[in-house]
């Protein structure tokens, strides 16, 4: 196992430099078990803990490893052990609140090239739900790529390919059908040595199969979809990174039917070129976009050149994230102030002795 087939790269060894002088080796995490992770090295697959420094100095999720991070560990083969001691600079990060009431961050993978954002032609087929995930896609600094899965049960693909192109403006979109093999090799131009691409997707849309097409070996456990909904189980139960021996990295996810955004304010406006395009042309500046003279969103929806619907999904996602964003800046505050009041009391014990 080589560093370029895990994808490494320049700027991964330049952030590594200050390491080197350290007895430590570049490693890649591909599963997380509960605190505890399989990393990817040239001495081979490890199993990786963090150390208490990690640990100390962390202020939330996002201080921890995921799955895709290459990571600065101390490696110990001859036991199969490794200890994290950091986590180099992520060029790419896909995140999402976790599931409940808290607001807590879920790393869904790191370091991603390009995400299939896997969509089925069956009842399950969502736009408002492609909205999120192409805002998650964009926000992530990831490339978006719209798979339609289940293309030979679907009577109607061009249908679908119409309108997914309403909400994806020249994001590439492939009907893809793991069992006659349509749409495989367009997928496959994506995966090439070094190159790193994650499928995102709701439960019982196909991803686990397509990932087995694209491996060429069934790696992967597969489900059969209700026929009543058709929608599945979650066959995936946690993140996985593998390396095809063609050469690429696949990062399959469990299924999301709860997607509520992490972060996206920077890329609403990528994802919504059409509702934001209209209300650059509203007479008032600060127009509410509701009973105001001029408004040229509302003038559109009267039209027909703009869905109510879409218009509603673009306002409830903005409130979304602007919500999400409060709550992130007081749990922020609330940490750092837990953390210097940790460490005063330290200085305090240590002061007493």
């Amino acid at each position: 196992m080589n560093l370029k087939s895990l994808g490494w790269n320049q700027t991964f060894e330049e952030s590594f430099k200050i390491y080197e002088n350290q007895n430590l080796v570049p490693g890649r995490i591909s599963v997380e078990h509960k605190g505890l992770y399989s990393v990817l090295t040239e001495q081979g697959e490890l199993l990786g803990e963090i150390t208490g420094k990690i640990r100390f100095h962390a202020t939330g999720r996002h201080d921890f490893p995921a799955v895709g991070d290459w990571v600065a560990v101390q490696a110990i083969p001859q036991e199969g052990k490794a200890y994290v001691h950091g986590i180099l600079p992520r060029k790419s990060k896909f995140s999402r609140k976790a599931a409940g009431l808290t607001t807590d961050e879920q790393i869904v993978a790191t370091n991603v090239d390009t995400v299939f954002l896997v969509n089925a032609l069956n009842q399950d087929f969502n736009l408002r739900r492609l909205e999120r995930y192409l805002l998650m896609a964009w926000e992530s600094g990831a490339t978006p790529v719209i798979v339609l899965s289940k293309a030979d049960l679907c009577d109607d693909v061009q249908k679908f390919l119409d309108e997914v192109e309403t909400i994806a403006f020249g994001v590439p979109t492939f009907a893809v059908s793991a069992e006659t093999g349509l749409g495989l090799d367009d997928l496959a131009a994506y995966i090439s040595e070094g190159e790193t691409v994650a499928l995102l997707g709701s439960s019982g849309v196909g991803k686990s199969t397509l990932a087995n097409k694209l491996f060429g070996a069934e790696v992967l456990k597969t489900n059969v979809i209700r026929e009543e909904d058709g929608k599945g189980k979650h066959t995936t139960t946690h993140r996985e990174l593998l390396v095809l021996d063609r050469g690429g990295i696949l990062i399959d996810t469990p299924g999301m039917r709860e997607l509520q955004l992490w972060e996206g304010d920077n890329s609403l406006g990528q994802s919504f070129q059409d509702v934001e395009g209209y209300a650059e042309l509203c007479r008032f500046r600060d127009c509410t976009h509701q009973n105001e003279p001029g408004c040229k969103v509302q003038e559109a929806i009267e039209t027909g050149e703009l869905k109510e619907e879409r218009y509603n999904s673009y306002v409830k996602l903005q409130r979304e994230l602007a919500y999400f964003a409060r709550k992130e800046d007081q749990r922020l505050a609330n940490a750092e102030r837990a953390k210097w009041k940790k460490l005063a009391g330290d200085r305090t014990r240590v002061h007493r002795k």
